[in-house]
């Protein structure tokens, strides 16, 4: 009986993992407020997050692995989900070059560094690529547009 309770819940936890779907804006902007909350930032570490400058502090790590785990394309036990950051992030580019960018990022984290520093370092190859310069033009289009209504 055990048996059969622990193959149920790995199918269970098999089939959770399959049924990720991307996060919209809204879901996107809930998760960053609830971090916000559980990891603040002071007014200066926010503003360079404004601007998409990511300095190395504890805070702004710890912040960001909140976020990534919550939109669900970051796990402490594997890393970043090449996958499901080119489901989350296909901005304005094919899926498969977006896969392509994010697994050129990601690592397996043979440092053995802490899931924050982990989740950190791969989060800023990710900003400094293509990619990131489309997900910077799209945030600046969604503030353009929030400014407008």
């Amino acid at each position: 009986m055990k048996f059969f309770i622990v193959m149920l819940a790995v199918v269970t936890l098999a089939y959770a993992e399959d049924e990720w779907m991307p996060k919209n804006d809204a879901e996107v902007s809930v998760i960053r407020q609830e971090c916000i909350k559980d990891f603040p930032l002071s007014e200066e570490q926010l503003q360079k997050f404004r601007i998409f400058e990511y300095p190395e502090e504890e805070a702004l790590r710890k912040y960001l692995l909140c976020v990534t785990k919550a939109v669900g394309i970051f796990t402490e036990h594997e890393g970043y989900h090449a996958d499901r950051v080119a489901k989350q992030f296909n901005i304005n580019l094919d899926e498969a070059e977006v896969t392509i960018i994010a697994e050129g990022c990601a690592d397996k984290n043979v440092e053995g560094s802490s899931a924050d520093v982990w989740a950190y370092r791969i989060h800023k190859c990710v900003m400094a690529s293509k990619l990131g310069e489309r997900v910077k033009a799209y945030i600046q289009n969604l503030k353009k547009e929030a400014k407008k209504h």
